[in-house]
């Protein structure tokens, strides 16, 4: 067991005044779950003196908070009870920590409850949103002088996509002792263009299309609810795949489709990992399922966000199948229905979801993938038997995090809120890791089949 001393604790804030107002959060910010998203980096040491110096970092962050200055505000609600951010310069948690242990003794990095004793907590049931930090951090030196930065940023403010565009910038002004970012790495904070067309009831006339992303996922044909599947245990697995493997999959995916152009590794692994999961589970051949599927929609609004936009663009599709078919048809049907969801996320599509959202009065059934076990994670929708919820960072720039002494060799999340939620990852060497939660019963079936002929 890994055990983790606290030694300080720091509010650090903008180096400089920053603008103080309210910012608009968009209808998708809305629908975001309204937990810090953690994630861990690792750095072995590399003979240079005064190595990851937590000053340096914590310099660095102060820095960084100046461009990324909403970051260093709080979460409000207004008289409708629309989450809305408070620019006011309250700044991020910064933690300074060590361990008796070795990073080795944390093995495969699996996302346990140990992984996340390396970020700060946040006691989300006993404090009020406004008081929490949208950026935590925490710096853990090891008995073997190794180092674990662990970062917990607020998914209401940030995707995957922006999260990284401030690490990656973070990281920048530490490794060059300068606070000059380039255009690339400026943050696009104006929220509007993201904005529903009308408000509320209204909003319901722009709203093109049946959004079955936002409907409730199926329950097993047995049950009327979910509540017996949320009593179930669960465990967690680390499942690697090399460069070779990931092709091997890609090849059989690929047999004997008619599309015009290759399943991606995505497609591939999520379309897999949803076959498996169905036979695992021992699903009922007529038992519909469905699988959550995040889409960066940056580049497929018309006209396209900024890259560099800063907030939330992801959107969620979800597509459907039964799991006789799953499970009896070959590999290329389940990675077609992802590709079918993925395609339905059009510029059309995406701004009637967003008008959807609008012309709700309750964004809190729309919110799932909590980052804790706790009951925030039963809040929601729920994606776990006989569903799936696979969020990929595939593409993502997860060893970009270099603040002078070198890429972390491992990058990962540090929580899994509850059975059928995964994460894709892509490796340096063009493998992949895939993190699952299961239920227990389900999980050494479902590796077995994930293995098969690979």
């Amino acid at each position: 067991m890994v055990k983790v001393t606290l030694k300080s604790t720091y509010t650090v804030k903008p180096i400089e005044s920053t603008p103080i107002h309210r910012l608009d959060l968009s209808e998708i910010d809305q629908a975001k779950a309204w937990t810090h998203s953690p994630t861990v980096y690792f750095y072995r040491p590399n003979g240079q003196p005064n190595f990851f110096s937590a000053e340096t970092v914590k310099t660095a962050l102060s820095q960084a908070l100046v461009q990324f200055y909403p970051l260093a505000g709080r979460i409000e609600k207004d008289k409708e009870g629309r989450l809305e951010l408070n620019c006011n310069e309250k700044g991020a948690l910064f933690v300074e920590a060590k361990s008796d242990s070795d990073i080795d003794d944390l093995g495969d990095f699996a996302p346990t409850s140990e992984l996340r004793g390396l970020v700060p907590y946040v006691d989300y049931n006993e404090t009020h949103i406004s008081e929490w930090p949208l950026v935590l951090v925490q710096i853990t030196s090891f008995r073997c002088g190794g180092i674990c930065l662990g970062l917990g940023i607020s998914h209401i403010v940030a995707d995957g996509a922006a999260a990284m565009l401030f690490v990656t910038s973070w990281a920048q002004i530490a490794r060059t002792g300068s606070n000059v970012i380039g255009p690339k790495l400026m943050p696009f904070i104006d929220r509007t263009v993201l904005r529903a067309r009308v408000r509320k009831d209204a909003a319901e006339k722009t709203t093109k299309f049946d959004h079955i992303e936002y409907k409730r996922p199926p329950v097993l044909v047995s049950q009327v609810d979910e509540t017996e599947e949320l009593k179930k245990e669960t465990t967690v697995a680390v499942l690697k795949l090399s460069q070779y493997q990931v092709e091997s999959l890609k090849r059989r995916a690929n047999e004997g489709t008619m599309d015009e152009r290759e399943y991606t590794r995505y497609e591939t692994l999520a379309g897999h990992m949803w076959k498996c999961a169905s036979e695992a589970r021992g699903l009922v051949d007529e038992q519909e399922t469905k699988v959550h599927v995040s889409v960066d929609c940056r580049r497929r609004l018309r006209p396209a966000l900024p890259a560099n936009y800063f907030g939330n663009a992801t959107f969620p599709t979800t597509p459907v199948a039964k799991a006789g078919d799953l499970i009896s048809k070959p590999l290329s049907y389940a990675a077609s229905k992802i590709r079918e969801g993925v395609r339905r996320m059009t510029d059309e599509y995406v701004r009637s979801a967003v008008d959807f959202l609008g012309s709700q009065r309750d964004w809190s059934q729309f919110r799932t993938s909590f980052h804790s076990i706790d009951d925030k994670a039963k809040l929601g929708a729920y994606y776990g038997c006989p569903n799936l919820a696979i969020t990929s960072w595939i593409g993502l720039p997860l060893y970009t995090a270099d603040f002078g002494w070198g890429q972390p060799f491992h990058m990962g999340p540090t929580s899994l809120g509850a059975d059928g939620k995964a994460y894709v990852i892509s490796t340096e060497d063009d493998g992949i890791i895939v993190y699952l939660r299961l239920q227990t019963e389900h999980m050494e079936k479902f590796k077995e089949l994930f293995y098969e002929d690979l």
